[in-house]
């Protein structure tokens, strides 16, 4: 697992596309001896200006996820995670972006290696 001290790390990797060099952003892992590749992506497509700053020179940051839960009009609960990648400066600023599962199938094997 991308782990680093029980920390979850999300790394990124370059890739071409059209002649252009983009980042893809991905955690690894092992789940029930399986080793799994969960895609990572901004929420939207600015979102990977704020993800290069906050990566800077660094192949990984660390993921932070924060539980929520909401009451639907019906009454009924929803809960889940909302995750954030974080990396810190030489000056000990913290810069972040909020991140979350590519695909359903990145989703749920993302929950199963947090259990």
């Amino acid at each position: 697992m991308a782990k680093n001290e029980n920390k979850i790390m999300v790394e990124r990797e370059t890739f071409v596309s059209k002649d252009k060099s983009y980042y893809s952003y991905f955690i690894k892992g092992t789940i029930r001896n399986k080793e799994v590749k969960i895609g990572i992506i901004p929420p939207d497509k600015g979102g990977y200006t704020v993800l290069d700053i906050v990566f800077d020179d660094a192949v990984s940051c660390e993921l932070h996820a924060a539980p929520f839960e909401m009451k639907t009009d019906n009454g009924q609960v929803i809960k889940g995670n909302t995750y954030t990648v974080k990396s810190v400066d030489e000056n000990g600023v913290e810069y972040e972006c909020q991140v979350k599962p590519a695909r359903t199938s990145d989703k749920t094997l993302l929950n199963m290696l947090l259990r």
